[in-house]
């Protein structure tokens, strides 16, 4: 059988993408990186997502990068006190953390509990909230100065993550200077450690 010029270029082409494919997938793999090139089963098996109007679907969709630079954030501030407090050698939550941040910490492991859901952590910083975690960089300063450049940007940073986490965490849509805002909050935080 022979193939005209047009179907040898098809041909070549659908090769060529199988070998492109293939190459993706092997660097995907080596760098344990996720190019977005496939969808989630998760996706694959939505029932529910496509009954929400679609104004509502991407509007959900461009606040999830804020939800995750949010994640990943608060995960990496808790992380950066735990470890800089772990230091010190001693028992660092009791020791280290203001009472009023413990006791508000106690009360949501309860309700969790309480609640009958799985709870979140078997690590009490991972009930705390922007704002508790800076008193808790400010109650241990004399460690934390060696950190961070100034204990006051730290208090002003925080109120600022603190106050853009609401409409994020509670699904209403942030407005675009919001928007810049957040940018720039995330900036100053990376900055304080300069």
């Amino acid at each position: 059988m022979r193939f005209t010029d047009n179907e040898n270029v098809i041909k070549l082409f659908g090769i060529t993408n199988q070998f492109t494919e293939f190459d993706l997938d092997r660097v995907e793999k080596e760098y344990q990186i996720d190019l977005g090139r496939k969808k989630s089963k998760a996706e694959k098996d939505n029932i529910y997502y496509p009954q929400f109007e679609l104004a509502v679907r991407k509007e959900a969709k461009n606040m999830a990068k804020h939800y995750e630079i949010f994640y990943c954030l608060e995960k990496s501030i808790r992380d950066l006190i735990s470890t800089t407090l772990e230091t010190t050698g001693e028992n660092w939550w009791d020791n280290k953390v203001p009472q009023t941040v413990k006791d508000e910490v106690k009360k949501r492991i309860q309700r969790e509990k309480d609640s009958g859901v799985t709870v979140r952590s078997d690590e009490p910083i991972d009930f705390t909230t922007f704002g508790e975690l800076g008193e808790i960089i400010k109650s241990n300063w004399t460690i934390f100065q060696t950190i961070f450049n100034s204990i006051k940007a730290v208090e002003n940073v925080m109120r600022q993550l603190n106050t853009l986490r609401g409409p994020i965490a509670h699904c209403s849509k942030l407005a675009e200077d919001e928007e810049l805002r957040l940018q720039i909050t995330v900036r100053a935080w990376f900055r304080l450690m300069e």
